[in-house]
């Protein structure tokens, strides 16, 4: 596959190179990709995570907050393991409760 560079993008490559943080162009080119694909993958992720709000908002399964339980969300979210991706009901998502089985 040919791909044609920016001037600036092709001025960029070989000081990468010449800084020694890659070994050559194609390295840099590689490690270009794979964050572009990280990011495409968090990305993806965060769009499906939204999709699922959205269906849990419409179908109403959702906590409204105001200013005076805000601190009783924060403590019980602070209480929770770093890890943990219960909800504030203690259930976990359906595709954790099926791995845990």
């Amino acid at each position: 596959m040919g791909v044609q560079l920016t001037s600036d993008q092709e001025a960029f490559v070989p000081k990468a190179v010449a800084s020694g943080r890659y070994p050559s162009a194609e390295a840099a080119v590689r490690d270009a990709m794979a964050r572009w694909e990280e990011g495409e993958r968090a990305r993806m992720e965060l769009l499906a995570a939204l999709d699922e709000a959205e269906v849990d908002l419409e179908a109403l399964h959702h906590t409204d907050h105001t200013d005076a339980t805000l601190p009783q969300l924060a403590d019980e979210l602070n209480e929770r393991p770093a890890n943990s991706a219960r909800s504030p009901d203690g259930e976990l998502p359906p595709e954790e409760a099926r791995a845990t089985r």
